[in-house]
């Protein structure tokens, strides 16, 4: 080939400006036609450059084929189309690529490592993530804020919570910015650790480097708020996103609308929702997901017929939010009608989770034999049926079918994972019908299995400090748990003239936190977690203020029967229990 002229070299510059430009195929390939007339096209400046063109558009199969031909190869080339493959949804092909630029001799640079750190996020591969922190260890990059950033994202989106953590720490305090804090406080987010998130947002900003806190951030900490329940800190956070002038983001709206719900405040929520001037899908199904959780059936309805009037086309969550808040208001028939119109009228097909939802609401209303039907309708399989027959068992003991519960136990129990509350139950079932045998062979069974029930917390907030109730276990009320005993003895003897049957407890046994020596230091056998929260409460609360309860796992129809009561009582002002249980 001839060498190639100096009027075409000096054409070479503008034709890659134009590549950098270009944003279609079509350019692209007229770009690389142009240089390939050149004889400019195999440099390797040129094909990193047609590389990255490529793959900005999506055509990784033309980067593909370019790549192979290229008869050298740099770190540019192999972090581009690795990059283009993590762009497309293509994380295995990225994963190959590092392997094959390891065997190649390559070494990579600190955005190939960020990015091969990010597909394991993706993945939630934590053995390829540990392979891409040690090359990056060995590369003397992991402490590289790009670098170190992904890899706290990675080690979060596994589960590896203190990894992720170690890695923060292990940055220099200078090279932390906006984005490696808003990483640390997403994994904590993320992984259900919400005080530990918000203890890292009060690090944040008493730091010396003056960093502000940026949308992403404080709606990372709404969320760890909203799963915690801490409405005290939460309008914290909230004043603090207004002063730096992120009222309007839509990010943070949506964030205090999930917060405001989740901590009792339905009315805070609605009015957030109110103030965003075209609200996206998003907003829209977070505030029919909160009205949802209030039971407000016709709200969500009238919600769901605003967003399609205003053009927002609602998706699968937004269908299935509508259904749960038809199943808790009692509109069965219509929650069933949505389900039976989500193809013809919304183009999706249903999914198990709306399945899920239609067997509760019939079995919510007593309409048993129709909710097993659509039970063997569905055909789901996999964790979805756990949770279906989960649901339709909890229906069947509630309206006392053990015949029925007893079908929808044996579902359950073919199961292995995740069924520790399915067959407590069951167990409750047949002690409920007076089969004691029979409840105490499930407990048996479990105990064979190795089979335990996620112990049952509630907790309430005082001064913007959580204390935390399990059942049977008094300490966390620390000096005065015995004014709060006594409270509960008063309460019970009150709602009992109101006609409660029953029963809070009224023997006492040692707290296991405290010393048994204590006399006096104990609990009234069978009280939950619930009843010893409101007690103290009632005990610590000023009156007339609102006592709101949070809890782990739904309320059992004995304490929903005690705190309906207490509500009738008039000797104490303080008749709002507040909508945080649940």
């Amino acid at each position: 080939m001839a060498a190639p002229s100096s009027s075409t070299a000096t054409l070479t510059p503008v034709l890659i400006h134009l590549l950098r430009g270009a944003s279609d195929l079509a350019s692209v390939a007229a770009t690389h036609a142009k240089l390939l007339k050149a004889g400019f096209a195999s440099t390797l400046a040129s094909s990193n450059h047609l590389l990255a063109a490529y793959s900005r558009c999506g055509a990784m199969s033309r980067a593909r084929d370019l790549f192979d031909g290229m008869r050298d190869r740099n770190v540019i080339s192999w972090t581009t189309l690795m990059s283009g493959y993590a762009a497309s949804g293509r994380p295995r092909d990225t994963i190959s690529l590092l392997r094959g630029m390891q065997f190649s001799g390559v070494q990579p640079n600190v955005v190939t490592l960020s990015t091969a750190a990010s597909v394991c996020a993706r993945l939630a591969d934590e053995g390829l993530g540990l392979q891409v922190h040690a090359r990056a260890a060995v590369a003397r990059c992991a402490r590289d804020t790009v670098v170190a950033t992904a890899l706290v994202d990675m080690y979060g989106k596994a589960g590896r919570v203190e990894d992720s953590r170690a890695v923060f720490d292990g940055m220099a305090a200078p090279a932390r910015n906006a984005v490696s804090w808003g990483a640390m406080l997403a994994v904590y987010a993320q992984n259900a650790l919400g005080n530990e998130a918000i203890q890292l947002f009060a690090e944040l900003r008493t730091d010396d480097s003056g960093l502000v806190p940026n949308h992403f951030m404080l709606s990372s900490v709404m969320s760890a708020c909203a799963g915690v329940a801490r409405l005290g800190i939460g309008k914290c956070v909230h004043g603090a996103a207004l002063r730096l002038g992120h009222g309007n983001n839509e990010v943070i709206a949506v964030a205090l609308v999930d917060m405001y719900s989740k901590c009792g405040f339905y009315e805070y929520s609605r009015k957030v929702f109110d103030r965003i001037e075209q609200p996206s899908l998003i907003p829209y199904t977070s505030i029919i997901v909160a009205a949802a959780k209030y039971g407000l059936g016709r709200c969500a309805l009238a919600l769901l017929g605003e967003m399609v009037d205003r053009g927002v086309q609602p998706n699968d969550v937004t269908l299935l939010s509508v259904m749960h808040a038809c199943s808790h208001s009692g509109l069965v028939d219509t929650g069933l009608q949505l389900l039976r119109s989500l193809q013809s009228k919304y183009g999706l097909a249903p999914c198990p989770s709306h399945y899920t939802c239609a067997v509760d609401m019939l079995g919510r209303a007593g309409r048993l034999e129709e909710a097993f039907e659509l039970a063997k309708e569905a055909q789901i399989e996999g964790k979805e049926a756990l949770l279906l027959w989960n649901s339709l068992l909890s229906a069947c003991w509630t309206h006392k079918r053990l015949d029925l519960a007893t079908l929808a136990g044996q579902r359950v129990s073919e199961f292995n994972q995740d069924v520790a509350g399915g067959l407590v139950v069951m167990s409750n079932a047949y002690a409920s019908a007076g089969q004691t045998d029979n409840a105490a062979a499930v407990w048996s069974s479990m105990r064979q299995r190795g089979i335990r029930k996620d112990p049952g917390c509630s907790w309430i907030e005082v001064k913007d400090i959580p204390y935390v109730f399990y059942a049977g276990a008094i300490s966390c009320a620390g000096t005065r748990a015995d004014e709060m005993l006594m409270l509960l003895d008063e309460l019970e003897c009150k709602i009992r003239e109101k006609g409660y049957k029953g029963r809070l407890g009224s023997a006492r046994v040692s707290d296991g936190h405290e010393d048994d020596r204590d006399e006096g230091k104990g609990v009234m056998v069978g009280v939950h977690s619930e009843i010893l929260a409101l007690g103290f409460g009632l005990l610590v609360l000023p009156k007339g203020m609102t006592i709101r309860m949070m809890k782990n796992l739904r309320m059992c129809s004995d304490c929903h029967e005690a705190f309906k009561k207490r509500r009738t009582v008039v000797t104490d002002p303080r008749d709002d229990l507040g909508g945080g249980c649940g």
